[in-house]
């Protein structure tokens, strides 16, 4: 919506340094849903009352225009108030509607205004996407306060029961109907944290000035709403340590190695630098031991038909538990697998990666043929691995990553494993080697990048360059761990640490205290068209991949902080 945005461009340029325009979701159109983000909105600590306003979900250009005037209000008494209220915004939850003329509808007949909680189909629903973005992306906002305006032929004031003694109007009635976004959000454990207290506005125009006065005065007076339960959960999860939070990784994570997959082997990897980090844990390492005999006595096939880098992955554990043991057997191994690459026809990709140079491959053959080195001396793993990546031209301008040549999309994650790869292939190189140069000025670029695209909440996309793709976690936990490792091993300088530690909270709040997390992307090969990488779903859960990551990100925090 050009006129809309371009408003909420003006408010952002009229309150100076208050809000930033960002986006919440995408609707069926893969319109954005756009937001206005306070500047406080994500800071662990604040002491703002944090408010999020929301209209439109009627696509009635009425309701977003009172959504505008609400925004316009707040500058003017954002000063009279102390600074007691951050109020972050999404004017128009149904931005479809509005464009189409098909109020309350999007443009697949869906209700984007009704049918909460909505319960599966993250973040792609055939008639109601909207619902889901909106759903997952307000729980992690995780305002105090919710302040839903609709228009109407007079003033009513509606709450929902934990907010009703934050109503100006006295016996505001209860807020319905149970299936609306404010009511479900109000109930049970949303997103998988608590509830989120609401209140409704119907309202003229004209009584609009009036009646929000009211409520601000109340807000930065004597009923300033408690932090949310929702909001005092993720403060719950970002208060734990590294430490802690790997703790809780490790208990769900590299417990199986079946199949031999990077999922499983980045896992047990994890399990082993924890138990290098706390020297009292003397069962971590013969638990794997255990795991893995099977593999290294040859009673179990180790890969079967499956011989792919993300299967060689699946031993990436092997150096650390020589290290841990002294037994060669598993170095020994990894190198037998490492041994399968063959040099590149005519600069090509070596075999066995994906000819296209997909990023995939740019962790899975930094992560063997770097470790390869480092065991053997033997530097024909670093010149099929320096040539790989010098050779890939996958890298845009911009410092983006494209999926692989013949997938010319940012999806995050395969942007994550760009960056991991990279950083991995920096920990094993020389110092002195004479590309080494030339790959750390590629990798600084795909980080500052990165950097320029992480949003409020510290969260990368989905897909990195559409905003209101949905906040993807194993893109995070990659582009946090390879600005950890490179702060840890030198060769990135304290400048990336406020991004470093936004992208660590934003992991921190999605990882639950039983290890599970929200939304990594689920499998993905390289896709036919963008709107498939928009469209991939999403885990909220256990999940291999999204836990395994998590756990090196929380192992290579720790590290750092120890430093």
């Amino acid at each position: 919506m050009p006129d809309l945005n371009t408003a909420l461009q003006a408010l952002a340029a009229q309150a100076k340094n208050l809000w930033r325009l960002d986006a919440c979701g995408l609707t069926c159109a893969r319109a954005p849903i756009p937001a206005l983000v306070h500047r406080d909105a994500y800071l662990p600590q604040t002491s703002r009352a944090r408010v999020l306003l929301i209209g439109g979900l009627s696509g009635l250009q009425a309701d977003v225009e009172l959504a505008l005037g609400v925004l316009e209000g707040y500058i003017k008494v954002d000063n009279r108030l102390g600074g007691a209220i951050a109020l972050s915004a999404i004017p128009c939850g149904n931005p479809d509607g509005l464009s189409s003329g098909a109020a309350p509808k999007n443009r697949a007949g869906g209700t984007p205004g009704a049918g909460y909680p909505p319960l599966d189909n993250f973040f792609f629903d055939p008639q109601n996407p909207e619902s889901r973005y909106l759903w997952r992306w307000i729980g992690f906002h995780a305002p105090d306060l919710i302040l839903e305006v609709r228009t109407g032929n007079s003033v009513r004031w509606e709450a929902t029961p934990g907010a009703a003694s934050l109503a100006p109007a006295a016996g505001a009635a209860s807020l319905g109907p149970a299936d609306s976004l404010l009511a479900a959000l109000a109930a049970g454990k949303p997103n998988g944290l608590a509830p989120i207290p609401g209140l409704r506005l119907t309202t003229t125009p004209q009584a609009l000035p009036a009646e929000m006065d009211r409520l601000w005065s109340m807000l930065a007076g004597n009923h300033k709403p408690s932090p949310s339960l929702a909001r005092r959960v993720l403060e719950g999860r970002r208060q734990r340590k590294p430490l802690e939070i790997a703790r809780v990784v490790a208990s769900v994570y590299g417990l199986k190695l079946s199949p031999v997959v990077y999922t499983q082997g980045v896992a047990i990897s994890g399990r082993l630098r924890l138990a290098k980090l706390e020297p009292s844990d003397r069962d971590t390492v013969p638990d794997i031991v255990r795991l893995v005999e099977p593999y290294i006595s040859g009673a179990k096939e180790i890969f079967g038909d499956r011989i792919a880098p993300s299967n060689f992955n699946g031993l990436v554990w092997a150096s650390e538990l020589t290290e841990a043991t002294g037994d060669r057997r598993y170095a020994d191994l990894f190198v037998s697998a490492a041994d399968r690459y063959k040099p590149g026809v005519h600069g090509g990709a070596p075999p066995p990666s994906d000819p296209e140079f997909r990023t995939e491959d740019m962790f899975m053959n930094g992560a063997v043929l770097g470790r390869a080195f480092r065991l053997t001396g033997k530097t024909a793993y670093l010149d099929l691995l320096t040539s790989f990546l010098l050779n890939a031209r996958v890298q845009q301008a911009d410092g983006l990553f494209w999926h692989s040549r013949s997938a010319p999309y940012y999806w995050g994650r395969g942007n994550g494993f760009a960056a991991l790869g990279f950083a991995e292939t920096l920990t094993y190189l020389p110092v002195d080697h004479s590309d080494r140069d030339a790959l750390l000025a590629m990798h600084v670029k795909h980080l500052d990048a990165l950097r320029q695209r992480q949003g409020p909440s510290g969260m990368l996309c989905q897909v990195v360059d559409v905003p209101g793709s949905y906040q993807e976690l194993t893109a995070t936990c990659m582009f946090g761990y390879a600005m950890a490792r490179g702060m840890c091993l030198g060769w990135l300088d304290s400048t990336y640490r406020a991004s470093l530690e936004l992208a660590w909270q934003g992991v921190a709040e999605r990882v639950d205290e039983s290890g599970g997390v929200v939304d990594p992307c689920t499998n993905t090969g390289v896709q036919k068209n963008l709107g498939e990488y928009i469209d991939r779903p999403a885990v909220f859960g256990l999940d291999d991949r999204g836990g395994a990551m998590a756990l090196w990100f929380a192992t290579e925090m720790e590290q750092l902080n120890r430093q």
